[in-house]
């Protein structure tokens, strides 16, 4: 059966896991520590993070794009109006930078920082990093948090799903940011009523139940968070 190194906490692994989700395909997961740096998983992708796909063939696919559009390629072609990229070439682009916004500069602006201060520095040794939290990396990442959830109120307030009137890899991308950061009770859902609206049909979805499933040691969820009517 093909693997996916991932990690609960990790966006980009979340997304990944989504899209197969959608399409039905099985992978095994098996979670990886990429602060650990395991010479195998290097092996792997030098640039040691997740998720990292790995077929039957032993042929590996780094990164969430690169995975992404692979799923594209062989399964999500064959899926007509269940396909999460568009035909349309503009939709195409629409749906890539709506995706690229919550992979790269949602990540980098608040769900990284979070998750490591408030996540990763629990497990991790001394050696790599870890310790006690950064009070101004954690204050400037909340600060963050506003100006994103602005824009996907926006988004979910004028168009029936985030890049159109289909699902896509944008929503599924939102979708598993939201997911971390709600996790770690970070969004305050009485000041943002469309995006709950839009997360809460995401969060009804088969495909997020194993999400919802999560846990990570040392971090307990709120208490709403597998809930599809919170």
């Amino acid at each position: 059966m093909p693997v996916l190194y991932h990690h609960s906490m990790s966006t980009a692994s979340r997304f990944v896991r989504l899209i197969f989700a959608e399409y039905g395909f099985q992978a095994e997961l098996i979670e990886e520590q990429p602060w650990e740096k395991r010479r195998d998983f290097i092996a792997l992708n030098p640039a040691g993070t997740v998720p990292v796909y790995l077929d039957d063939n032993m042929r590996t696919l780094c990164g969430a794009t690169i995975i992404s559009e692979f799923m594209d390629e062989t399964s999500g072609v064959l899926k007509r109006d269940r396909r999460l990229l568009a035909e349309d070439p503009f939709q195409r682009a629409e749906i890539r930078r709506l995706t690229e916004w919550f992979l790269f500069k949602a990540e980098q602006d608040v769900t990284r920082p979070l998750v490591r201060e408030r996540v990763y520095k629990l497990q991790m040794t001394p050696d790599h990093g870890g310790g006690a939290p950064d009070s101004k990396i954690l204050r400037t990442s909340r600060n963050n948090i506003r100006q994103h959830m602005r824009y996907l109120a926006w988004l979910a307030g004028s168009r029936t799903w985030l890049a159109g009137e289909r699902l896509s890899y944008a929503d599924l991308a939102g979708a598993a940011t939201i997911s971390v950061l709600d996790y770690l009770g970070e969004v305050d859902w009485n000041e943002w009523p469309q995006v709950k609206e839009w997360y809460q049909r995401l969060k009804s979805r088969p495909s997020f139940r194993p999400l919802l499933n999560d846990r990570v040691r040392g971090v307990t969820p709120v208490s709403h968070y597998a809930d599809l009517d919170f």
